[in-house]
Parts: C-alpha cells; sequence; structure tokens
C-alpha cells in the first residue's frame, strides 16, 4: 500500500521496492506543458526528483521554477494521477535543452550518461563555481557508507533500492533519499536544494553503488566537491572528475577506499 501526499512525498507500507513511471513535463509561464522525460521511479519525493533531474539536465535554472506539482489533465488514467509532475517556470524561460529531450523521452532506472554526449560538454553547463571548501578526508569518506546506511530506511525493509545522500566535510549526513533508479535517488537529494531556493553545492555526495559517468556528472553540475561510492568508479568518471577538480573516492568501506582523483 502506497500513500499519496500533496508536497509528492510517498509513504510505503510493502516489503518490496516499487517501481512506477514517472512522466515529467515542463510549462513556460502559461504555456502548455510538454513531455520532457519519462523515468522508472520508486515513488516518494517526486517533486525533488523532477526539480533535480531538470537542473542536472540544464533544462531550466533552479532560479526560474515557480511550480512543481502532479499533472490535473482530465485525460489522465485515475491510476497515473500521481505519475505526471510539471515544471512550470517563468514566462521567457529558454527551454532549448529541453526541446532535446523530447525526442528521447523515456528512460529507465538503469544508467545512462543522461543527455551529455562527452567530458567536454557536462564542463560547458555546469552551473555555478565549482567548490572551494573542505572535503572529506579519506579517513572520514571511509566512514560515510555506514552513516549513510543507518538512514536507508526502505532498503532496509524491501533491500532492492540504491540511496544517496549530501554530506558535510566533516561526515555529517545532511540529507538522505532513496529510489530503485540510483540517479534517481541523487536527483532527489539535488532537489532538495533547488525546492529549497538554495546553493546546490555541498561538501560531498554519498552513493550506495558504483560511480557511473552520469552520477560524477550530476554531481559537477550541482557544484559539489567530492563523491563518496562504495563501488568501482568508471574510466569516463574519472576522466571526468578529474578535470572538474571533484574528489572521487571509489571501493569506500570502513576498511578501505581508493581516491581516483
Amino acid at each position: 500500500m502506497t500513500e499519496h501526499l500533496a508536497d509528492g512525498t510517498r509513504h510505503h507500507e510493502d516489503r518490496l521496492a516499487t517501481e512506477e513511471p514517472l512522466e515529467i513535463r515542463l510549462a513556460v509561464g502559461t504555456l502548455p506543458a510538454r513531455r520532457i522525460w519519462v523515468t522508472m521511479r520508486t515513488p516518494g519525493h517526486d517533486f525533488e526528483l523532477a526539480a533535480g533531474f531538470a537542473m542536472g539536465e540544464s533544462l531550466c535554472a533552479p532560479g526560474s521554477i515557480r511550480q512543481v506539482a502532479y499533472c490535473t489533465d482530465a485525460d489522465l488514467a485515475p491510476e497515473q494521477e500521481f505519475n505526471v509532475v510539471t515544471i512550470t517556470v517563468a514566462a521567457g524561460t529558454d527551454i532549448a535543452a529541453a526541446h532535446r529531450h523530447e525526442a528521447r523521452s523515456a528512460g529507465s532506472s538503469a544508467c545512462g550518461v543522461c543527455g551529455k554526449d562527452s567530458v567536454a560538454e557536462v564542463l560547458d553547463v555546469v552551473h555555478g563555481a565549482r567548490w572551494t571548501g573542505e572535503v572529506p578526508s579519506p579517513a572520514v569518506a571511509r566512514e560515510l557508507p555506514d552513516r549513510l546506511r543507518e538512514d536507508q530506511q526502505l532498503f532496509g525493509r524491501t533491500g532492492g533500492v540504491h540511496a544517496a545522500a549530501l554530506a558535510s566535510a566533516d561526515g555529517v549526513i545532511e540529507v538522505v533519499r532513496e529510489d530503485v533508479g540510483r540517479h534517481n535517488a541523487v536527483d532527489k537529494v539535488i532537489g532538495t536544494r533547488v525546492l529549497a531556493g538554495r546553493d546546490t553545492g555541498a561538501a560531498c555526495l554519498v552513493v550506495s553503488g558504483r560511480a557511473g559517468f552520469e552520477l560524477v556528472q550530476k554531481a559537477v553540475t550541482a557544484g559539489i566537491g567530492s563523491l563518496v561510492a562504495v563501488g568501482a568508479p568508471t574510466s569516463l568518471s574519472v576522466d571526468l572528475a578529474r578535470q572538474a577538480g571533484l574528489t572521487l573516492y571509489g571501493f569506500t568501506s570502513p576498511g578501505r577506499c581508493v581516491q581516483y582523483a
């Protein structure tokens, strides 16, 4: 059983990891909304997911978002009421990047490059300045996966979801989100900052899986200083981290970590 809440949050009562489609639409001012992406996700914190995705893909600047809400189209089937989210941005907002998504608007909870064709393209769309503050030391990084695990309530019940967190340089976990898609979990934690009107930069992004290119991309675009992953990085993710100045830890556990960048 899943309870739907007005802020895009849901409470899960079963022991299976839920996976449902989420269609994200974008509306400029009072113009009709247009579909820009469909992804398979675990319902919950849907507004954060939509906002984080839009920012990470440069579909709109964070400050241009005026509203994120469930769609109430009369032609939607009742069971789809909470599976369509519309982001409304200010009139006159440039959404040229969003148009490129319309032709490939079906995603999955698996990993991809999220629309970026190269390391150079990612570096060209970084929204803010690079992180200049402290980042976790190797000793602190080794503690972060266990601290993240303490807050993985949905994983504890189902064993079927990934998690992401933002953390301070001294290892304090600030926010945790879970999702069947690892990139969705990252979008959700970054989306918390977007919806709060805060800078998306943070000392550290912690992820429960590997450090694929798309996760490093999202961290770099948000202005995050480091990424701590339980699993391995890929060669392309290491290349991007090095060029972007992102501190990258992989194979992280209490006993060890490997610093790649």
